[in-house]
């Protein structure tokens, strides 16, 4: 019986994939320009929440394999570390640091050191709503009231324009809202997106459609739930109002009338 293999996508493709997906392509037409199933897409995507994966990068803070082989080279010749540190142009402790991380001064090998401190850097980061509390808790009420991400941002950076660590940009909730694996944001949240798609998209949608889709009969709703929307919808901030609500900038028009 013969076997078929199925080989996966070399970084090219993966970069085209993600291209298309940000171009807001669908599953079945990216698969196609691949001669895959739209599965196979599907469990390419799913598991970033929709969000194009990170180039890793070293930090240009951290130790190069060349600087780490002159450590190599600088225990084989019984040097301090201060003194490879010199060398390097390095802090001591940088360089202490590094061997004691790395099997101590006796066995350091900077080839095996460079391969653990790329594979140390792969571990999870947490994000600004993980550690900062009230941030995340100002970002699920509003959520809560229907607010979208951007929404939050806009007004959270109005709020607060001094101070940088109550500010969130609106990639992060939606991170924290698709990504679940970051634990940040209930997933029951995101019933309160316009969007119900279980996927981070670029397509927006439209706010009015938010509650009433295309082709709704508005006779069929009571005069008391028309006013309920048209108050949530008034006492959202707006990006065209400089994130202020219609709500504030018609009671402000109001007051200057005097």
């Amino acid at each position: 019986m013969e076997r078929r293999f199925h080989r996966g996508f070399t970084a090219a493709e993966k970069t085209e994939l993600w291209d298309r997906w940000k171009r807001g392509e669908s599953l079945k037409a990216i698969g196609r320009a691949f001669g895959k199933q739209s599965s196979s897409i599907y469990f390419l995507v799913a598991p970033h929440g929709g969000f194009r994966p990170a180039e890793r990068r070293r930090s240009r803070l951290a130790l190069t394999l060349a600087e780490r082989e002159v450590i190599s080279r600088g225990v084989t010749a019984h040097q301090s570390a201060r003194s490879i540190a010199k060398l390097l142009g390095r802090s001591p402790s940088t360089v202490s640091r590094e061997m004691s991380r790395n099997g101590g001064y006796d066995r350091y090998r900077a080839t095996l050191a460079d391969e653990n401190a790329w594979a140390r850097s792969r571990r999870p980061k947490c994000c600004k709503l993980a550690t900062n509390p009230r941030l995340r808790q100002a970002a699920a009420r509003k959520l809560r009231l229907d607010w979208s991400p951007e929404q939050i941002a806009g007004w959270l950076k109005r709020t607060y324009p001094e101070d940088e660590c109550n500010q969130v940009s609106h990639e992060t909730i939606y991170r924290s809202l698709f990504v679940q694996a970051r634990g940040v944001l209930k997933k029951e949240l995101l019933s309160h997106l316009r969007s119900r798609r279980s996927m981070r998209r670029s397509r927006p949608v439209d706010e009015l459609r938010q509650y009433f889709p295309k082709g709704t009969d508005l006779s069929v709703h009571s005069q008391a739930h028309l006013n309920k929307v048209a108050r949530q919808l008034n006492e959202r901030p707006r990006e065209t109002l400089q994130f202020e609500t219609p709500a504030e900038r018609f009671n402000a028009c109001v007051a200057s009338t005097g």
